[in-house]
């Protein structure tokens, strides 16, 4: 059952819409339980994601700034369920980034302060494995060479995944 967006998740939707001026504000759809449902519109383009906040932030005596993930689908099909995470800092390319659920781990490639799965297989891969998981944790290191760790709730995340695919039809 969907109930009000959190606060947190919308700071990420505008920090989303930042880069791209012609994108309109994202519009909150729907939350369910850890992750909410976003649409907009950038360049023409209909864009459904969903979002959550990391729930726990290593090491604490770090300042981590905002860290989310997030799944997103162009109605156009140009990506479908797309992985990414969003740090409040620009991450070292290597070692990667790594997700892992249950004994399942995949590396990201980073771009600045974001990171990506490479391939398409691989994305369709940790998408499944996020629907059956009970929390992800992910380990990256930030430019000044901090390693950080995070967890990530997927309470919700199938309810949010079958929201988005319905609005990016």
């Amino acid at each position: 059952m969907s109930r009000l967006v959190p606060i947190s998740i919308l700071a990420i939707a505008s920090s989303l819409i930042t880069a791209v001026a012609s994108a309109q504000q994202p519009e909150a759809k729907a939350t369910y339980k850890d992750w909410s449902v976003f649409v907009r519109e950038a360049n023409g383009q209909k864009i459904c994601f969903v979002a959550t906040e990391a729930t726990d932030k290593s090491p604490k005596s770090v300042n981590h700034g905002d860290v989310f993930f997030l799944v997103a689908s162009w109605a156009s099909g140009a990506a479908t369920e797309q992985p990414s995470l969003m740090t409040g800092y620009n991450m070292n390319a290597k070692p990667e980034p790594t997700v892992r659920i249950g004994s399942d781990r995949w590396e990201m490639y980073v771009s600045d302060n974001e990171a990506f799965i490479e391939a398409s297989n691989e994305e369709s891969r940790l998408v499944r494995a996020m629907r059956q998981g009970a929390d992800m944790r992910i380990g990256a290191v930030s430019q000044r060479g901090t390693a950080t760790s995070y967890v990530i709730s997927l309470r919700g995340v199938s309810a949010a995944l079958d929201r988005a695919r319905s609005e990016c039809r």
